[in-house]
């Protein structure tokens, strides 16, 4: 998760796509069932770069988000953490407000370079954080510190790539155990966000939240397809029964676009919509996903677009489902057209 991911398009093009998008035609082919078994909790990040929508998203949710994540803080060119100053603002705002649900802090291991070039799922800077005890305490103690002056509930962690180091990875299973600690002695909770290819059999401490994100199957990072299907979310949610106490699954809103002249990138489901409605491509439905599919030539190059809708999510939600598993995070609120509509 990050802002370099995020892409958007004018407002004048999304404007005029969302005055067609009831005019949209599926060719669905749908099969088992898009609707969720049960009840379900539910969990959102808002992202500091995307804050008026996502306001728009916890406003059409209501009382049925349970907890909220401010995504995020993340690290300066001298390895300290630092919040954007509009996510500072907005969570000001938001404490004057009496709401419902646990707020969350985010922190990510992205870094901030001297130039103002950014540093995605820096893997150098936990090791540096991570050198022994003195250093890990330290950097627990700014978690701590950060978190408690924004009056957050509780703190999330949402390292990533951390498991392409061993010795990282389990110097983060040891930072885990020792935040959890630290978190409890302050009154707050803690989540913890893995990757799906985390190695969830080892031994990972009891009390945090585990929150498993289960939307990369593709993605920029490869070849056109959904970014989860039943299959996939199946066999991750059984991998995660290794996984000690409370857990969520996290699935993604919005899509990607691949172009045959190499772009690549991620879409909101309003930014996927208004593109179909502008070359007036046709959607279909994918079987295994439930995601929406659509092609569209744009000055001699060919673009393949996936994304999903509120049948795909709900159908990936019954998917977990199926398998025990009912505590739902969305990554992420804005530019989502019916997200209330989920259960």
């Amino acid at each position: 998760m990050s802002r370099l991911l995020y892409n958007t398009f004018k407002a004048a093009v999304v404007a005029v796509g969302l005055v067609f998008l009831a005019g949209c035609n599926y060719n669905s082919q749908a099969i088992g069932s898009t609707v969720p078994l049960g009840p379900i909790q539910q969990s959102a990040w808002m992202a500091y770069w995307d804050l008026e929508a996502g306001e728009k998203d916890i406003a059409k949710l209501g009382k049925k988000l349970e907890k909220l994540s401010y995504f995020g803080a993340y690290f300066d060119k001298d390895d300290r953490l630092f919040l954007p100053k509009e996510l500072s603002d907005k969570r000001t705002e938001h404490q004057k407000q009496k709401v419902s649900y646990k707020t969350y802090l985010t922190f990510v291991n992205d870094k901030q370079n001297a130039d103002g070039s950014t540093v995605m799922k820096d893997t150098e800077v936990l090791r540096r954080l991570f050198t022994d005890d003195a250093s890990m305490d330290k950097h627990i103690a700014d978690i701590i510190a950060l978190t408690k002056q924004g009056g957050y509930d509780g703190i999330e962690i949402d390292y990533e790539r951390i498991w392409k180091d061993e010795k990282v990875g389990q110097a983060f299973v040891r930072f885990t155990d020792k935040l959890y600690e630290q978190a409890v002695k302050n009154d707050l909770y803690l989540r913890v966000v893995l990757e799906p290819s985390s190695p969830f059999a080892i031994d990972f401490p009891r009390g945090p939240e585990y929150v498993v994100m289960l939307y990369n199957l593709h993605g920029p990072h490869n070849s056109p397809g959904p970014k989860a299907n039943k299959e996939f979310i199946q066999k991750k949610v059984k991998q995660m029964a290794a996984l000690p106490g409370e857990k969520s699954v996290a699935f993604s809103t919005g899509g990607c676009l691949w172009g045959d002249n190499g772009e690549k990138r991620f879409l909101t489901e309003v930014e996927a919509k208004t593109l179909a409605v502008t070359h007036g491509a046709k959607l279909n439905r994918d079987d295994g996903s439930q995601c929406l599919i659509f092609t569209y030539k744009e000055k001699g190059v060919s673009y393949q677009v996936w994304y999903a809708d509120v049948k795909t999510l709900q159908y990936w939600i019954a998917a977990a489902q199926e398998l025990g598993e009912s505590d739902i995070s969305l990554w992420r609120l804005g530019g989502n057209i019916d997200i209330n509509k989920i259960n």
